[in-house]
């Protein structure tokens, strides 16, 4: 399965585009054997990347988000497709990264006061791809009326809250961006370069590349009328 998102007319969105083929009868044994030989040396690699990490940089925290989580290790390893010595180094630096921010002391009322300006929100539902969805309102950020650090905060909050959503075999979120009645006024280069250094270096692949596509598309293909979130309504 591959993902691309889709911007509505300044709205993005990701879809799916399913490049899998179903085998056929004669390969299955063959296809079945080259799984089992990938997954076997998938949990290889990401035993050594635990043994770099415990030998390498030992004062990183262990446990879920640590050095040692198998998932996030395995999901890096994908991402800098299955370098190890790439996968420890940006690994290393997204875990220093969530220790400073301090990812895991982040809270609905920590945000709470950025939050109630709508410019950005999880969607109750999920998209009929059966993924959790991320609202941004641009035109609803105005950079000079909260410090930048709130901001920050907020948009980790909800990618963190968005992917505690991800139901079992998903592994992307739907990315929703409303630029309608965006002006010069919301534009903050920092922010986008700290929304861009996010995905790329602490939540790599979580979205894909973008492009444009009407209003009226969203509704129809990623919510059906009961799920589209209300500022998509008619």
């Amino acid at each position: 399965m591959a993902f691309r998102s889709c911007q509505i007319l300044g709205r993005p969105v990701i879809a799916p585009i399913n490049l899998t083929k179903t085998p056929s009868r004669n390969c299955y044994f063959s296809v079945q054997n080259c799984s089992l030989s990938s997954s076997q040396s998938h949990k290889q690699l990401v035993s050594e990347v635990k043994d770099k990490l415990e030998k390498e940089h030992s004062s990183l925290p262990i446990g879920k988000n640590g050095r040692d989580d198998e998932d996030m290790i395995l999901w890096f390893l994908k991402d800098r497709r299955f370098s190890v010595e790439e996968a420890v180094a940006k690994l290393t630096k997204a875990i220093k990264w969530r220790q400073e921010f301090g990812v895991s002391k982040l809270t609905e009322e920590s945000v709470k006061s950025v939050a109630e300006t709508g410019k950005a929100y999880v969607h109750d539902f999920l998209d009929v791809c059966n993924r959790p969805v991320l609202v941004v309102v641009p035109s609803k950020h105005l950079p000079d009326v909260h410090p930048p650090v709130e901001n920050e905060r907020l948009c980790v909050f909800l990618v963190e809250k968005a992917l505690a959503k991800l139901p079992a075999g998903k592994e992307d979120i739907l990315g929703v961006f409303d630029l309608r009645d965006f002006a010069t006024e919301n534009a903050d280069l920092k922010y986008l370069t700290f929304v861009f250094n996010v995905f790329y270096y602490y939540y790599p692949r979580r979205l894909g590349e973008v492009r444009f596509c009407s209003m009226d598309t969203v509704r129809k293909e990623y919510f059906t009328e009961e799920t589209v979130p209300a500022n998509f309504r008619d």
